[in-house]
Formats: C-alpha cells, sequence, structure tokens
C-alpha cells in the first residue's frame, strides 16, 4: 500500500468514525480541510481498505521470524544490565510480549504467537499470570474483536515509571539495535513516566505493579483533594433547645443539665476545628437538615460521647450475626449507621430487613388513619407509625436478579438495593415498598452506596462505570468512566465530595463529585478489589479483593503506605473503627483481623514524604493486634458501633471443612 493510500486509509477510519457517533460539522470540516470528496468513507476505498487496521495501530510489515529473536535480545539486554538498573529495565518485557504476541495473531501468524507465548510467558511475574492466560485463548484476528484485554492493550499505552538513568539507557540500546519490531511496539504502545532519581528496586516495583494498563502516571495524582472533614459549627447550637428542654421539664434539679453541658463540651469543641484539608463548605450542594436529622444528630453525638476509645490496651469486643441455612443464597449485608437494622441481599432478588434492638419494624398507617394524626404534634412521625404492623423482619420483592448490595440512608428511612437485572431500587423503611426505579446501567449493577450526606448515591457496575446519583433524579448526574473493567465495589469519602472506586482491572480510583475527574488513580493490587473504607480523618483509604492483601493509600499523595497480609482467602469487609484507630478486615478464610491503624500514621507522619516515587512500603505482621476465627462462617460485613462495639455480618458455611 502507497504512502497516499494509507493516508487516504486513516483518514477514511476517522471519517467512519465521526460518521458513527453523527459529528456531522466535523466530518464535514475534516472532509472540507482534507480536500476529500463526500464518497471517501462510503465508497470503494473503505471496501479495500481494512479501516479497523488503521485503528488498531498493529503494522503488518513485521517479519514473524524475527520477533523471537528480538524478543529475546532484549531480554538479554535487561538480565545483563547493572543491577541497579536490571529491575526497572524489566518491567517492559510483559507489556512486549503481549503486543508481539498480539501482533502476530493480528497477522495471521498463530503458530508463531502461540510458539512464543509458551517460551516467554511462563516466566513473567505471578500477577500477570491470569491475563497471559486470558490472552492465550485469542489466537485468530477475529477473537480479539470485543475482548476485554484485547481492546485494552490496543486502546492505551502501557504506562511504566522509570527513572531518567533507566531510561537514556533503554533508548541508547534501541538506537544501537534498529529492531524496527521492537522499537515500533515500544514507540506505540508504551508510555514511560520519567522521574528525577535513583531507579526502584524490585520491592518498590513489586508494590505498586499489578495493574492492567501499568502503573499510574505521577500526573494522575497532582491533583488538590480536600481530603479534610469540614466543622460542623450547628452540633452545639442544635444541642442547646435539647438540654433547654430537659431543664424545663426537671424545675428540682437545676444543675443537672450544666453537668450534662461541661461534658459534653470537649466533644462538641473537638468537631468545631478548622481542618485545612477540608473542602469549603458550599463545593457540593447539600441537602437542608430537617428537624428530625437534627435530632438525630444531637443523639448520635451524645452516644459518641460515652464510647470507649480502642487501641493495643483496649482491642474492641465482637458480635457476629451469624445467617444460617444460606451460605449460598445470601450476596451482602448491611447494618445501619445507628445499628438499629440489618439489610441481606440474596440470590433469590429478595432484600430482607431485620431490626437488631428491641423496637420492631412499623409500616406506616392508612391514608384514612393518617387523616387523624395532628401534624402539629412533636412526635408527629412516631404517630405516623402503626403499632399494631410491627414485625423483628420484612421482605421486599421487585428485582428479577440476584441483589449484589443494599444501603441505607442515614436517616434510616430509606434502603438501596442494586441487582443482576441491571437496576437500582429505592425502597421505602415506613412503607416497606419501593419508590424509585433507577435504570441507567446496561449491565448488572455490582455496588451502591449513599453518601454519608443522604440524597446523594453511588453505583458501580460490570459497564466499567461509576455512576453518581440524586434520589430525585431518574438520571445521574456524573458518569465515572476510565476503569478497563468491571468496577466491583464503590466507597464515598467522609466529607461526600470524592467517590472512590476498586476494579477488576486492579487499580483504585478517587473521583471528583463536582467534576466527575479522576484525582487519584491507585495501582499496587494483583487481583480484583472487593472493599474499600475511608480511615475517619479521611486522608487514608484501605482497599482489599481477592489477593488476600489490605493496602492503605495515602490520599494527600495517592502513595501506598502500608500493605498487611494474613489473610488466605479473598478479603470482603474492611472497617475503620469510630474513633479511627483500629482497622478491621474480614475475609472467605472465616478470620477476622484486628491491625492497629494509630501506630501505622504514626510512623507516616514521622517520615519525609518523596514525591518523586512511593515511598518503601510497610510490609509484615508489625501492625496486626488480634484475629478471631470464626466457625467455618465466612465475613461478608462488618460495623462499628456508636460506641465502638464491632458487628460482623457472615453466613454459616455446613460443607466447608
Amino acid at each position: 500500500m502507497s504512502t497516499e493510500d494509507m493516508d487516504k486509509s486513516q483518514l477514511a477510519a476517522v471519517l467512519q468514525i465521526l460518521k458513527k457517533y453523527n459529528l456531522k460539522s466535523t466530518e464535514e470540516l475534516l472532509r472540507k480541510e482534507a480536500n476529500l470528496g463526500n464518497n471517501i468513507a462510503d465508497g470503494p476505498l473503505q471496501q479495500n481498505s481494512d479501516v479497523s487496521s488503521v485503528l488498531t495501530g498493529y503494522k503488518s510489515d513485521g517479519d514473524p521470524e524475527t520477533y523471537e529473536d528480538s524478543y529475546m535480545e532484549l531480554k538479554r539486554f535487561v538480565e545483563g544490565s547493572l543491577d541497579i538498573y536490571k529491575h526497572e529495565l524489566g518491567m517492559i518485557l510483559y507489556p512486549v510480549l503481549v503486543h508481539m504476541y498480539l501482533e502476530l495473531v493480528y497477522n495471521g501468524h498463530t503458530e508463531k504467537a502461540i510458539n512464543l507465548m509458551k517460551k516467554f510467558g511462563p516466566e513473567q511475574d505471578s500477577y500477570y499470570q491470569e491475563d497471559l492466560r486470558k490472552l492465550s485463548l485469542v489466537t485468530k484476528r477475529d477473537h480479539m474483536n470485543g475482548n476485554e484485554l484485547t481492546d485494552t492493550f490496543k486502546s492505551n499505552q502501557f504506562i511504566i515509571r522509570m527513572s531518567r538513568d533507566t531510561l537514556s539507557l533503554l533508548k541508547r540500546h534501541l538506537n544501537d539495535k534498529k529492531a524496527s519490531v521492537l522499537l515500533n511496539i515500544i514507540q506505540e504502545h508504551l508510555y514511560f513516566d520519567m522521574y528525577e532519581g535513583v531507579a526502584r528496586n524490585k520491592s518498590q516495583i513489586d508494590a505498586t505493579s499489578g495493574a492492567v494498563g501499568g502503573e499510574a502516571k505521577r500526573q494522575d495524582n497532582k491533583t488538590k483533594v480536600y481530603y479534610g472533614i469540614p466543622k460542623a459549627p450547628d452540633i452545639q447550637a442544635l444541642a442547646a433547645p435539647v438540654e433547654d428542654e430537659e431543664e424545663g421539664g426537671d424545675q428540682d434539679n437545676p444543675d443537672k443539665p450544666k453537668k450534662k453541658k461541661a461534658k459534653k463540651d470537649p466533644l462538641f469543641s473537638k468537631k468545631t476545628k478548622n481542618d485545612p484539608n477540608a473542602p469549603p463548605p458550599d463545593r457540593i450542594p447539600v441537602p437542608d437538615l430537617r428537624d428530625n436529622d437534627k435530632y438525630e444528630k444531637v443523639k448520635a453525638y451524645r452516644e459518641a460521647s460515652k464510647r470507649v476509645t480502642l487501641g493495643p490496651d483496649y482491642l474492641p469486643s465482637v458480635c457476629c450475626y451469624t445467617l444460617l441455612n444460606a451460605n449460598h443464597t445470601v450476596n451482602c449485608a448491611e447494618i445501619t449507621e445507628d445499628s438499629s437494622m440489618l439489610a441481606v441481599g440474596f440470590s433469590d432478588s429478595i432484600v430482607k430487613v431485620w431490626t437488631l434492638v428491641p423496637q420492631k419494624l412499623k409500616a406506616m398507617k392508612s391514608a384514612e388513619q393518617l387523616e387523624d394524626v395532628n401534624v402539629e404534634a412533636e412526635d408527629v412521625l412516631v404517630r405516623m407509625m402503626d403499632e399494631r404492623s410491627g414485625e423483628t423482619s420484612r421482605s421486599l420483592y421487585g428485582h428479577s436478579g440476584p441483589v449484589y448490595a443494599v444501603s441505607f440512608s442515614p436517616d434510616r428511612t430509606l434502603l438501596l438495593s442494586c441487582s443482576e437485572d441491571t437496576t437500582i431500587r429505592l425502597w421505602s423503611l415506613q412503607i416497606w415498598t419501593c419508590l424509585v426505579v433507577y435504570k441507567g446501567h446496561m449491565f448488572p449493577v455490582w455496588d451502591v452506596k449513599f453518601s454519608p450526606l443522604g440524597y446523594y448515591f453511588a453505583s458501580a457496575s460490570y459497564d466499567r462505570t461509576a455512576r453518581l446519583w440524586a434520589t430525585d433524579h431518574y438520571q445521574p448526574l456524573r458518569l465515572f468512566a476510565g476503569h478497563f473493567s468491571d468496577v466491583d465495589c464503590v466507597q464515598f469519602h467522609p466529607n461526600s465530595n470524592y467517590v472512590a472506586t476498586g476494579s477488576s482491572d486492579r487499580r483504585v480510583c478517587l473521583w471528583d463529585c463536582t467534576t466527575g475527574n479522576h484525582v487519584r488513580l491507585m495501582t499496587g493490587h494483583k487481583s480484583p478489589i472487593m472493599s474499600l473504607a475511608f480511615s475517619v480523618c479521611g486522608r487514608f483509604l484501605a482497599s482489599a479483593g481477592v489477593d488476600c492483601k489490605v493496602l492503605v493509600w495515602d490520599l494527600s499523595h495517592g502513595h501506598l503506605v502500608a500493605e498487611l497480609t494474613g489473610h488466605e482467602k479473598p478479603i470482603h469487609a474492611l472497617a475503620f473503627s469510630r474513633c479511627g484507630n483500629i482497622l478491621v478486615s474480614g475475609g472467605l478464610d472465616c478470620m477476622l483481623k484486628v491491625w492497629d491503624f494509630t501506630k501505622l500514621t504514626e510512623e507516616i507522619s514521622s517520615e519525609e514524604v518523596n514525591v518523586s516515587h512511593n515511598p518503601d512500603v510497610r510490609i509484615g505482621d508489625d501492625y496486626l493486634l488480634r484475629s478471631f476465627a470464626t466457625k467455618n462462617s465466612p465475613l461478608i460485613s462488618l460495623h462499628f458501633t456508636r460506641r465502638n462495639l464491632l458487628l460482623a455480618v457472615s453466613m454459616f458455611d455446613g460443607v466447608s471443612t
């Protein structure tokens, strides 16, 4: 094909895309500027040139015989380099092997591709073996169409962070050898994020490797993140009227409220300090507090004052709710913020809610009965409920597929659930029926979470997106797109300005709710991520999943600061104590582990941060305080009460030995 034909076929490919997405004015402008006729994208040229091949970037001019030799030569160069550079240079071997394999397959040299993979695949790092196994099933060009993994490699450059010295060494080698196959792949499919400083060692590289698209660029983590918690100035004002009522109701003992006030004051004043890293109060629209919300807030703060401060000498007491006869039917569980209700999602599409306190689950009175209720009464919310309708559990029907996640609103009047049926449902916990069905995702929805403020919620789906919603909007407010695979879990930051997502592409992302852009991109997991939890202070994020590790990230720079190991099976639950001193993790290995988070944060704050690349990651059992074993009951949810009692939810697996 001549250069002129190649240029025309590339333009035809661009025109075809513009036509596909109905971008008419851009299409006309391109035709005009390139002096093209109206028939270039629809005429014979399109039939003659394979437009998709132009877009893939896999050239067909490489001699299939040279691929293995080129790779062998690159491998010899890496192994023969000085130890200081060897490990960073070694990072290019995996993406080069993948693209050589795909290029051979694309151009019809299946046998050569299979031999290349058999020879060099097993020697790649263990965390890439699963991807290589999936790629080895792609043996024809047709197999590449719509394949998630090959699409990711074709459409995105593999990111490698490398020191200036190592990169200079690699460039010199490539220029000396002039290996066209190798040069083409490295130029087109690899992106080098260069930093000044000493080359990293093997353990530093391994700590952040493993994601599908390589590491995060430093640019991905440059944006300022307001990870602080805004002050709550209204709490003292809210507390005052409640205490005044008490004072009025107890004239005989005027000292009593004073005592209470003195006792509560330190708690309130602690919360009113300004956090320099907190977002401006008007950064996101916040729903106004209703009277009932204010009452609940005061109640929560009063209860928090009786909280036990946990630490190495004061470990939490644990209460485990075990679901019997449900080991293959339960998918998820959640406990309300005030620990009064438990919701469970089942694989037969049912959502079930239990009360965990003596008060039963009541339904609202009928419309006729509600007419008799005095709307001006202070306890109108209590009078609305039908006392005779109280039950210890209630079932919610409506989904047509397994329910994968449930989430309570902070005021406990609403419940969200998401399902394989692609929908998210909003249920009323007063009339016990479905209020809204949100239809935005086109594929199963794996997770859903209410914001700590209520009103907003976030969802995560098989369609590789997460979405931000508001309860009163049918359509999502923001669409968070950028993951290369399923988004498996989602979590709101305590200040509700950010949403964190964990994906099967082994990356953790932090998204800004105001812009919809990612502000942190963190790599280090070697398998899909199943659980996320923010620290109470908002600066740290813990993530865990199928690789049986808990990773702790510092959101101020996006660095990985700790890797907590000890679980033997996937981890599905993480939680921080209300005081923020303890992190707990629960897994399918029927183990609950308690970690000393204060010790970790003290060590982090005492060391200087090297912003050019990740600091050394703390690994080991130094932070493990205690392990609790359940009796053949994998843990699916963890929750700290306001007084720091740890509640766990597990399901008894009678089949396990």
